[in-house]
């Protein structure tokens, strides 16, 4: 049998298609289904279930729309309980799509309701598991996360809950099933998820730190909660509109998709709170932008940074994009949440500076600009992650991390100029136009960032290898 996997590399996430007989089911789906019901349309399927392993975090599922278009049922796991239409599985429960089987298995410890589905081909051989946030390649789903929902549950006790999952009811299972987990790399579900998006089981048990034989409960806890930082702030809003449902994507598209031009849009800026998020590249943005607007790069981990950096998911937003984007921007931000897009500036930047509108800019200097007036004195911010300044960094770096910039402005100095880096350039102009919003005007970012510095001659820190990637 054939599982198609529909990986969607910005939000590292994993759906699962398949078909059978002229009956389909899709597993976690993202926000934006017209790419499901093509495949549908392709296929000649009608769509039977839509299974979700979990009531995910990181995003909003389109599980909903999908059920409103096309008579789905929507089936979640034991003890979850939606605020709207869907079936809640028995453990053991099996389902049939064609000649296929999925056979429900309860494991809690990601979230209570946490889910795998075990896919079984027409000839009754167990083919893969669907497993969710339960099992990753190389890692299992962080157990803090239900607790920001939950008052009761606290990450020590998913953290027992999901050894207990894996022990006694992934374990057993075939060495040569296929694991199919919901997210890969560059995901903050987890904390140190492979690259791959695929395994054996039996590999999985023999490489997997968490799947070890002879760990014990407590050896397991206290592997799985070292390293963990705070979720992204949006998580449990999201967790809340996937259990409470949620305005059909048709909406949200047309509400966003208004094409103002510079007077309409600096009108609209005025008369309303909303945010003006610039989503060009960090070098073009630098150039010039709109004052008090926000630059998180749609080329980047862009949903992951709009969660992070704009507190309020029902935020109203202004954007100004690169042509054509459009419609894209307005569906990523939609993918976690972030709904109320109310317009964006037609003709992009470009039509602003051509109506003679204030610009602002953002001073930036290269690695080799930098070091000959560099010093021992010399002011310099890192706001990378904790983990990777600690893996290595220039001598003297202060560590400010993106995600906390805010509560820590007062690292910032108003009476020295100062340089900020993160990894590439791309956060740090995030960091950049928060800065600029906020009334500092005496700093550079360095293009290129910490790659670009580590070739130069400024004294570095020994490397050591991060034991973390959050």
């Amino acid at each position: 049998m054939k599982i198609e996997q529909i990986y969607t590399g910005c939000l590292a996430h994993a759906a699962y298609y398949i078909e059978s007989n002229g009956e389909a089911a899709i597993f976690d789906p993202l926000r934006e289904v017209q790419p499901y019901l093509d495949r549908l349309t392709t296929d000649d399927a009608k769509l039977k279930y839509v299974f979700e392993t979990h009531f995910h975090a990181d995003f909003v599922s389109g599980h909903l729309d999908l059920k409103a278009k096309t008579g789905a049922t929507i089936v979640f796991g034991p003890t979850a309980k939606p605020g709207y239409d869907a079936l809640v599985a028995d453990d053991n429960q099996i389902f049939e799509i064609g000649a296929y089987k999925i056979k429900v298995i309860h494991t809690p410890g990601h979230t209570m309701e946490s889910t795998t589905y075990l896919v079984i081909d027409e000839n009754g051989k167990e083919h893969g598991i669907i497993t969710g946030d339960t099992l990753f390649i190389g890692d299992v789903g962080r157990p803090d996360l239900a607790q920001h929902v939950v008052a009761d549950l606290t990450e020590e006790k998913l953290a027992g809950h999901l050894f207990d999952s894996l022990r006694t009811k992934i374990m057993p299972l075939s060495d040569d099933l296929i694991v199919y987990p919901n997210h890969g790399a560059g995901s903050a579900c987890g904390k140190k998820m492979s690259k791959e998006t695929t395994d054996t089981l039996g590999n999985q048990k023999a490489t997997n730190y968490a799947l070890r034989a002879d760990m014990t409960k407590e050896e397991f806890t206290k592997e799985l909660l070292t390293g963990l930082t705070a979720p992204p702030g949006y998580f449990p809003k999201n967790v809340v509109m996937n259990i409470n449902g949620y305005e059909s994507l048709d909406i949200v598209m047309d509400r966003g998709n208004q094409a103002l031009d510079p007077v309409g849009f600096e009108v609209l800026a005025n008369e309303t709170a909303a945010l003006v998020l610039d989503t060009r590249n960090a070098s073009e943005f630098a150039k010039g932008f709109i004052p008090n607007s926000i630059n998180i790069g749609v080329d980047g981990n862009f949903a992951q940074w709009v969660g992070e950096m704009i507190p309020d998911i029902k935020q109203e937003i202004l954007l100004v994009t690169d042509a054509g984007k459009e419609e894209e921007v307005i569906t990523r931000l939609s993918r976690v949440g972030y709904d109320h897009s109310i317009g964006y500036l037609k003709g992009g930047f470009a039509s602003w500076k051509a109506a003679g509108k204030e610009v602002e800019s953002v001073k930036r200097l290269t690695a080799t600009e930098f070091a000959p007036q560099s010093s021992d004195t010399a002011i310099v911010i890192d706001i990378r992650k904790k983990s990777e300044y600690d893996s290595e960094h220039l001598v003297g770096a202060i560590n400010v991390p993106l995600n906390e910039i805010n509560q820590h402005l007062d690292q910032f100095p108003k009476d020295k100029n100062f340089v900020l880096y993160c990894a590439g350039g791309y956060r740090s102009m995030i960091a950049s136009s928060i800065l600029k919003q906020r009334g500092w005007d005496n700093f550079s970012d360095i293009i290129g960032g910490f790659g670009e510095l580590a070739k130069t001659d400024l004294p570095k820190t020994a490397y050591v290898c991060p034991s973390t990637l959050l």
